[in-house]
């Protein structure tokens, strides 16, 4: 017989080492002659990122023995951070970004002791120097060079930053000579991505943006004429605008600029065709995939993300979907688009080719990310690597509802709700659950439809989630994304009360017992729904935004550093909004319980506004802890962390929820 517990009370076999061992995916995949390769997770190594080969007998091993650690810094949230080619008779050779020095490495893991080596120099000035999204020419130079992008500190400040398509050789002649480094862009663009180059090997494309703009905003597809030893020649744009993101640029085999922008409010699929040797000045680009409400691209927080991918063949892999995504192959003549078959719900900006197959990282409700194959000529998937593997009985995993509520104005607020479930235990009749909702990151992000076991760590004891993607979140088009503009820490954070206020009121959840957390943009939609609402009984506040004037200043990174231009307006002209919403600034209206966990190391949402947060709130009697985890920066990665992190929220749950829950450590909250 199942016991009847009280909500909040069940136990499980998901713990917190359990959760957070699993936190993180494979990204940016690639493939090296027949072998298909990509970064993963090790939050037991460190928190590093290992790069991993599939072999093709199907084995998997990492390329590199810890310490090394694959990841690029550039605009601090990265992008692609390596890239590899196979040679004849000798192996492959693949160039990296190691995390701790930034420098690009060569290595050719199948010579006999043949350790990395060194490319690039350090730079102590400022931020130093850092690069991603390397593409491998060995055919150019007496060496071969690997051609990406640059970013260059100028001096100490976050903002004194260049950023430059180079050509890095080979033969570890720029290791410690800057001067070697080949610059083949100018800096007319505050932001570059690395170049995709056409198959005739004479044209470059990038995409480039301006401050105070972010890539969702507006972007320019840029085109230069690619020169035996100098920069490119020519370089104009070709497609984008002030007004317009486009997310990605490819070449297609026939020599035509496919690029994904959103002109018509969705992140849609174009084509412009050179004709003879040029491209026009500027084009519009015929739709490949237009009318259909769906999203073939994303924003580009990180360089070198892929949505679609050309095949030899003509056709094109698309990621797709309005909300949840899936992959599909898109024929540009006939605008036909066939899907792939399979539970997946969420495919990763990562795909690679390799002959008619696709290769791809997905996940579903049911299963964490995973590295898939879909044959194009037989319709088939499968998964190669990475494979998800139950640790525990899926019958402890939550069954997310995909619900759409109405708030304020009559307008839609797209969300998952995760009913608390657990097949070891019942609520006594008549108790309604406590519910935790989740602000995610961005803010111009989304929550995926996906296994993640920190739900399922709070769900199989008893305490519901609501993933809401508020308006300003990705993947539902321009129109919902633009409800955020000039109304951060308004919008989301009525929608975000707007979830849980109809949960309580149609009975899912307990009124009296509801919390609010988030990380970094949701840090902010978490502690502002604190000081502006009375919604929550408590909430958990992960390496947070608390001031904004600090933030639009000299606190944050060059990336995100006019990012409230658009999102509170320019600060000149509206000083009183950046203080009105800041919650260091109404300190004195938080009333409910609160944890706050930051990384010391943390340069995008620095502690120094924790700091300031809490000495407003030092002796006004509110219950709340504060935890600093030295060696993490914005994003928790490494185990202990992440496990200490998920059993402080669950006591702070208990003790404000009145559950008793005896095993995990009492968080002391302090007033």
């Amino acid at each position: 017989m199942v016991p009847t517990v009280p909500y909040g009370s069940w136990q499980s076999p998901i713990d917190a080492a359990l959760a957070a061992s699993h936190d993180g995916h494979p990204e940016y995949i690639g493939v090296v002659g027949d072998e298909v390769w990509w970064t993963e997770p090790r939050p037991t190594e460190g928190g590093r990122r290992a790069l991993v080969r599939r072999r093709v007998d199907g084995a998997e091993e990492s390329v590199l023995p810890a310490p090394w650690n694959v990841r690029s810094r550039v605009i601090e949230y990265g992008g692609q951070p390596w890239a590899g080619v196979a040679r004849e008779g000798s192996g492959p050779l693949v160039v990296f970004v190691h995390f701790p020095d930034q420098r690009l490495y060569a290595y050719e893991p199948d010579a006999p002791d043949a350790g990395p080596r060194p490319l690039t120099p350090v730079s102590e000035v400022g931020g130093g120097l850092r690069w991603v999204d390397p593409q491998l020419r060995p055919e150019r130079g007496a060496a071969g060079e690997v051609w990406c992008v640059m970013e260059e500190f100028t001096g100490e400040a976050p903002t004194d930053v260049r950023r430059v398509i180079v050509a890095v050789p080979l033969d570890g002649s720029a290791a410690h000579d800057r001067s070697a480094v080949r610059e083949l862009s100018d800096d007319r663009h505050r932001f570059v991505t690395g170049p995709r180059i056409s198959a005739d090997g004479r044209r470059a494309a990038w995409i480039a943006w301006d401050h105070p703009r972010m890539p969702w905003d507006g972007t320019l597809v840029m085109l230069g004429e690619i020169t035996e030893d100098g920069p490119f020649e020519d370089v104009r744009p070709v497609a984008g605008d002030t007004d317009e993101s486009v997310a990605q640029v490819e070449w297609a085999p026939d020599g035509s600029l496919l690029f994904v922008s959103d002109l018509g409010n969705w992140w849609e699929l174009y084509r412009a065709t050179a004709p003879g040797e040029t491209l026009p000045g500027v084009v519009a680009g015929t739709g490949l995939c237009a009318g259909r409400a769906e999203e073939f691209g994303g924003p580009l927080w990180k360089i070198g993300l892929r949505w679609f991918h050309p095949l030899d063949n003509g056709l094109i892999a698309v990621i797709h979907g309005a909300g949840p995504t899936t992959l599909g192959i898109l024929d540009p003549e006939t605008g036909e688009l066939v899907d792939a078959a399979g539970p997946w719900t969420e495919w990763s900006a990562t795909l690679a080719v390799q002959g008619s197959r696709v290769i791809g990282v997905a996940a579903s409700p049911r299963s964490a990310y995973e590295v898939v194959e879909l044959d194009t000529c037989t319709g088939h998937t499968r998964v190669i690597g990475s494979a998800h593997d139950d640790p525990v009985d899926p019958a402890y995993y939550p069954e997310p509802q995909l619900r759409t509520f109405v708030g304020p104005d009559s307008r839609d607020i797209h969300a998952h709700v995760y009913p608390p479930h657990n097949p070891d235990h019942i609520a006594p009749g008549g108790e309604l659950p406590p519910y935790v909702v989740w602000a995610h990151g961005g803010p111009t992000g989304r929550a995926p439809l996906v296994l993640d076991l920190e739900i399922a760590y709070f769900t199989s004891r008893g305490i519901g989630v609501a993933e809401v993607n508020y308006g300003g979140s990705a993947g539902y088009g321009r129109e919902y994304r633009n409800r955020l503009r000039e109304q951060w820490g308004v919008v989301d954070v009525e929608d975000c009360a707007a979830v849980a206020l109809s949960l309580a009121e149609e009975g899912t959840a307990d009124p009296g017992r509801l919390a609010i957390r988030g990380g970094s943009a949701g840090g902010w939609t978490a502690a502002t729904s604190l000081t502006t609402t009375d919604v929550y009984a408590c909430g958990t506040i992960i390496f947070p935004i608390l001031d904004l004037a600090g933030w639009a200043t000299d606190e944050t990174h060059d990336f995100e550093s006019q990012y409230l231009e658009s999102l509170v307006g320019p600060i000149g002209e509206y000083p009183d909004r950046y203080r009105d919403r800041s919650p260091v600034h109404h300190a004195e209206r938080i009333t409910a319980p609160f944890l706050l966990l930051q990384g010391l190391d943390d340069v995008i949402c620095p502690p120094v506004q924790c700091e300031r947060f809490l000495e407003r709130m030092a002796g006004r009697g509110i219950p709340h802890a504060y935890i600093a985890f030295e060696g993490e920066g914005h994003g928790f990665r490494r185990a202990d962390t992440m496990t200490r992190a998920l059993e402080a929220e669950l006591s702070l749950y208990a003790q404000t929820f009145g559950v008793d829950r005896a095993d995990v450590p009492c968080l002391e909250l302090g007033k």
